[in-house]
Formats: C-alpha cells, structure tokens, sequence
C-alpha cells in the first residue's frame, strides 16, 4: 500500500527487510524505479559458478537487490539445470489435465531421469519447442466461461523452472502493494492491507478499477520491452516468446495472436505481474508522490486494483489518467465495473446523520461495507459477495445429486471439505451471519437430497440432525482482525 504526499506511511506499508544500508525506505518496500536505457558492459552480471542451484540463484537474488538497474546476460543455465527441471517435474499437479501431446505426470516419470536429461539437452542446444495449450473452459462465478489454456508437460516444466529464475529478480523490484501471485503473500495479506488502509490511511473515496480482458489484451512487443529492462540473456526472452507466439489448439484449430498470454500456464501470473509492474505499479507509486494532494492507498492483486482517496478530486483525476496511461500500453478499464465510491469513516459519518449512503465495492470474495460497529463507531465490515455464495450452494447442490446414492459417511466427508475450506478462507471478523447462513442452507440441501432417495420414507430431522452434528463443522472465525495480523508481520 502507499500513504500520500511523498512519504511511506510505516503503520500501512508493509516492511522488508533491510537489503542495503542507507537504502531509502520507500525504496525498500516498494521497489526501485524503472531502469532508463540499457546498462553498459560493465553493469552486466554474469553468473558463472557451477554450484548448488539455490546457492547460484542466491547470488542474481543478491545482484538484483543491490542494483536496480541492472541487466542479467547469462540466466539461461539456471534453466536448464537438471536439479531445477526436476524440482519443477515434482512440484506439478499429477492429476492435471494432459495438453495436446497426451503426455500425463505419471507416464512421463515411469523415465523422469532420461526424460528430464532430454529435455536439459534441447534447451541448451535449442532445439526444444513450444507447443500450442489445449483450450478448456470453467465456470465463473456470474454463470459464464473462463478459457483455460492446457500446456503439455514438458511446457509446465520449463515455465516453473524459467518463473524460479525471473522471480530471483523480479521480487527484488516489485512494489510493497503488490500481492497477487507471489512467494510469500496472499489474498488474506491484500486484504488485511486494504482494510488497515482504509482504518487508518484517511481514506474517504474508493476507486474500484476493473481491467478489461486483461490477459486477453497483454500486448507481446510491450511485454518484451518490459522483460529486456532486466533480462539481457536473448535465450531467455526467446523461451517467452515461443510460448507467447505457441497459439491455442481448439476444436483442432491452432490460432495465435500477438496479444494476450493464455491462463492456466505457470509463467501467466509471472507475466503479468511484470506487466502491471511497469505500465501500473510505478506509475502509480510516482503519481501519489508528485500528483497527490491527499493521502493515497492501494492495492494490487494481479489484475483487481483498489485506490483509496481522501479527497474525491485526487481520484477522479487517478482515474483519468489511469485510462490514458492504459491505453498506451493497450489495456482499458470496464466502463461498467469502474466506479468511485464514498467509502471510509466520513461516509459512514454522513450515513448515521442521514447525509448519504456509503457505497460498496467487491474484492477478492468479499463485499467491504462501511459499516457500524456494536458500540456504534465506524467499522468496515467485509461479507461474502452473494454472487459467490449462491454459486457455492449450486455447486454443492450438484454434487449432491450426483452422490445421491453414496453412503451418508461418504457424504458427510465430501460436505466437511466444503464447509472447512469455506471457513478458512471467508472466515474473517463481521463475517460470521454468513458463514452461519451457508452451513444452514448445506444441511437443508443435504437433507432435501437424502429424503429423495426414497419415495416411500423422509428422514426425521432428528436423525438429521445427528449426522450434522458429526459431519459438519461449525461455523469458525479462522483469520484475526486484520490490523492485529498486519502488524505482527509488518
């Protein structure tokens, strides 16, 4: 997250550690600037030990931190180094979908070793080729299809291994409110930024700016510019490409394009945050620094942005600018999804003397509400979104139907998966009608698809009840307030 006027806001920004002495702060949690020009020879880094394959990574970890603009010529031997291509081979799904070779995790391992060698000697001489992803489609929330990409097995490994090497540098350079898809941080950790911004960063307006096809719009030539900042090593950036320039087989039609990266590949969520790094993060980090009148928080995860304001003036020129900066790099915010709220103490101020309804936005699973707490003071309130919740309880509904006949044991473990990872996840302080309203209607859908199981008999409620008192959990505050986590590993 960011606070206004130039300055980190230590109760908001989350910390890392200290990389270099003297090292500004802002520097420190949010990254450095974009590079300008390429780097003289004498600024390359070249890495030329033959050690273990975590320690050689440690030093371009250590080379990325000390110099932000430094550009990295010899990656490409940490790629295809064996021990690497093998840690990536054991840390894919095995029962993920085959791409278009058919080839399965299983199969593949009955020779990992020769496999795995072949497959070292190919990219080093390069002769490996990408292959185009099987397209797949699965349902959203609001009822219609996400396309899925598929990659063969071999494209999943050299991507984990290639996202193994990248994300030595690149989590040198990205910003502090950045969270999605990166070592060590996670939704709950966005979401416990955002609401310790909001709590405590002034803020009065929400921008809620949502991408338009993101992934589908990702111009290639701009991604490479923003790769060659850092990347050096041609290999490198010609591995990308193959992938990007690869296609999509459907219906058993190959079709490429130059815009866009497929979802469901390893190196997407890589891509793309680099991306967002260079045409939004640093963009945004110096308009809240010289642009700002009022305090500024946001926050990123992947493509779902949040901008906090104190003043409504600071956001909507955030806003009109953010439109002309992402049609430079081809990207453009939903008109319909876009939106400023009030939001924050002063609307809810506004609301209890009957100035005004607060509005509310959605972000990652949840409706943040400015609400009211018991002793009557502001308090944001976070519930599931009900588009969420509803398509959760179809989802089991179906399920049911099809396992009408499973024993009720066999029943009862498949519903305790889903309530647990329901609460671990949407188990957060305000939430708790919710999560309470969800194991409700789940015993009901659970008892209605038992009594269809015979015409002639209904199961007492008795009876049921027992089986929901030892199959289903009860409803469970998993995840503290989140300035109290905030803090701790702030």
């Amino acid at each position: 997250m960011m606070n206004g006027r130039g300055k980190s806001d230590r109760s908001v920004v989350p910390r890392k550690p200290s990389n270099e002495a003297g090292q500004p702060d802002e520097e420190r949690v949010e990254g450095r600037e974009l590079a300008k020009g390429n780097s003289t020879e004498g600024n390359a880094f070249r890495t030329q030990g033959r050690g273990d394959a975590r320690t050689a990574l440690e030093r371009v970890r250590r080379a990325a931190r000390k110099d932000g603009k430094l550009k990295f010529t010899a990656l490409f031997h940490h790629v295809y180094n064996i021990d690497r291509l093998r840690d990536a081979y054991l840390a894919l799904k095995r029962d993920a979908s085959a791409g278009v070779d058919g080839e399965t995790w299983q199969h593949y391992g009955e020779a990992v070793e020769g496999n795995l060698a072949d497959l070292a000697a190919r990219l080093k001489r390069g002769a490996y080729q990408a292959k185009p992803v099987r397209r797949v489609y699965i349902p959203k929330p609001d009822g219609r299809d996400r396309p899925i990409g598929v990659p063969t097995l071999e494209d999943k490994i050299v991507q984990r291994a290639v996202v193994e090497v990248l994300n030595a540098i690149y989590e040198q350079d990205f910003v502090g409110f950045s969270y999605g898809f990166r070592s060590g941080r996670s939704q709950h950790q966005a979401l416990d930024a955002l609401a310790v911004g909001i709590d405590r960063g002034g803020v009065n307006w929400v921008l809620d700016a949502d991408i338009r096809g993101f992934f589908d719009t990702i111009e290639h030539g701009w991604l490479v510019k923003f790769l060659e900042h850092r990347i050096g090593d041609r290999r490198v950036v010609h591995l990308i490409q193959k992938w990007l320039n690869a296609g999509v087989l459907e219906d058993g039609t190959r079709t490429t394009s130059e815009v866009g990266t497929v979802q469901g590949g390893s190196i997407s969520p890589l891509l793309a945050n680099i991306y967002l790094h260079y045409v939004f993060d640093l963009w945004a980090r110096r308009w809240r620094t010289t642009s700002a009148r009022g305090d500024v928080i946001v926050v990123r995860y992947a493509d779902d942005i949040i901008v906090g304001t104190s003043r409504r003036e600071d956001a909507e020129r955030f806003l009109t600018e953010l439109r002309d900066r992402f049609a430079t790099f081809g990207l453009a915010l939903h008109p319909d999804k876009t939106r400023i709220v009030p939001f924050g103490r002063r609307a809810g101020r506004e609301r209890r003397v009957g100035r005004g309804k607060p509005g509310t936005f959605d972000f990652l699973g949840f409706t943040h509400i400015s609400g009211t707490m018991r002793s009557g003071g502001y308090g944001l309130q976070r519930k599931t979104i009900r588009k969420r919740w509803h398509a959760k309880l179809h989802e089991v509904k179906t399920e049911l139907r099809r396992r009408m006949h499973d024993s009720i044991p066999e029943q009862g473990r498949y519903l305790r998966s889903v309530l647990g990872g329901h609460f671990r996840y949407y188990g957060v302080p305000t939430n708790g009608d919710r999560l309470s309203a969800f194991r409700h209607h789940v015993t009901r859908l659970w008892w209605r698809s038992l009594n269809r199981r015979s015409q002639k008999s209904r199961m007492p409620w008795a009876s049921m009840k027992r089986h929901v008192d030892r199959w289903l959990p009860p409803p469970r505050i998993c995840h503290p307030w989140p300035s109290q986590r905030f803090d701790v590993i702030t």
